[in-house]
């Protein structure tokens, strides 16, 4: 609670932008009149099954990118590594330097259409915030608070564990809700190759002409990634060491 009440003020405002969008949305959705292409496709039961595979696409990207990026990250940084560190963070830089829809057309070509396409191709996209924030927030960590922790007898593996992750905990989750932001809005794109999203709502406005749809889609797709922004943004705060934040 003591967090809570010191919190940023980034923490208190976000909850607020939600709500005014949300209840904004409702209110607008309520007053106006749909035609029934729209009222089929807004309905609860499809918006709810739309809403979960757009969520369970970005969350299944997301843990994949963590168990890669965080990992490689570390090992980017041990002396032994080190020369390879330009090669792969250019490598992951080409998933950031490749327009998505490209990328995701040439994922398809090789690999087919479907979640399993969506999810490589965010993968790919996404990779870049995550390793390069865990590179950076170890590297930063005070060499002579290593060194402490190497002269007191702890090992390199719990220097890193109790020592260097720790105190780069809070620009590497930085990094995975930078992450998490990018994979929402790039996840419209997979309606393209055939996964369910949130993008569909879009790409039907769209190509038939139903503005009110396409204005359906883009605001949920901007609450979705302001109330994950907002859930890393707490996480990242609990999970900040107490003197380091």
């Amino acid at each position: 609670m003591n967090r809570l009440r010191r919190a940023p003020l980034d923490v208190w405002f976000e909850p607020i932008v939600i709500v005014v969008l949300g209840l904004g949305y409702i209110l607008w959705y309520r007053s106006t009149t749909l035609t029934t292409t729209e009222q089929a496709s807004l309905g609860w039961d499809n918006l709810k099954t739309t809403i979960v595979d757009h969520i369970v696409l970005t969350l299944t990207a997301t843990v994949i990118v963590v168990v890669i990026a965080i990992p490689l990250g570390i090992l980017l940084t041990r002396d032994r590594a080190r020369n390879f560190r330009p090669v792969a963070v250019n490598f992951a830089n080409i998933g950031q330097a490749a327009p998505a829809v490209g990328l995701i057309v040439l994922l398809t070509m090789w690999l087919g259409t479907g979640f399993r396409t969506a999810v490589v191709g965010l993968v790919v996209y996404a990779i870049l915030p995550i390793l390069q924030n865990t590179i950076v927030g170890i590297q930063q960590v005070d060499q002579r608070t290593i060194e402490a922790a190497r002269g007191i007898g702890f090992s390199v593996i719990r220097t890193l564990v109790q020592v260097e992750l720790p105190l780069a905990v809070p620009v590497i989750l930085n990094g995975v809700r930078t992450a998490l932001v990018i994979l929402v809005g790039t996840a419209t794109l997979s309606t393209f190759i055939g996964a369910s999203s949130l993008g569909t709502l879009i790409t039907t406005g769209t190509t038939l002409f139903l503005p009110k749809l396409l204005i359906s889609g883009a605001v949920l797709v901007a609450l979705l990634a302001l109330i994950i922004d907002w859930l890393g943004r707490v996480v990242e705060l609990f999970a900040t060491p107490r003197g380091v934040a």
